[in-house]
């Protein structure tokens, strides 16, 4: 069984910075097949992909975060990270760590993680003005 742990959540001003971490425990990581990501809840959506990795080291981030946000992956040790900055007050959310592991779900090229996946308990980003 996979397990995920988010840490690093905070509360800082807007402009800051914080870097998020997600460890990843149960299996190894692997390059060819695996997704691993950040999400957080979002108004009208259960759901919004923030940054993942999307098999052989893909990015894909979301248009609201772009130049911001930075997600990265350590192989070695299977620990998946998001360096935020520039950080704005509609960044407030809890943020999720999500993997799916061999062959994950591409739909229209694009990972799309399901509810059996994997899901850590989350992180809380909080960013004042």
């Amino acid at each position: 069984q996979v397990q995920l742990v988010e840490s690093g959540g905070d509360s800082v001003q807007a402009g800051g910075s914080l870097r998020l971490s997600c460890s990843a425990t149960g299996s190894p990581y692997d390059f060819s097949g695996d997704c691993m990501g950040w999400f957080r809840p979002a108004p009208g959506k259960a759901r919004e992909k923030v940054a993942t990795i999307e098999r052989r080291g893909r990015l894909v981030y979301a248009d609201s975060v772009k130049g911001r946000f930075t997600v990265t992956h350590d192989d070695a040790k299977n620990m998946l990270y998001l360096q935020m900055s520039d950080l704005k007050p509609e960044d407030t959310a809890m943020y999720y760590c999500a993997a799916e592991l061999g062959s994950c779900t591409l739909v229209a090229g694009t990972w799309v993680p399901g509810d059996m996946d994997y899901w850590g308990k989350g992180t809380l980003v909080t960013i004042s003005s």
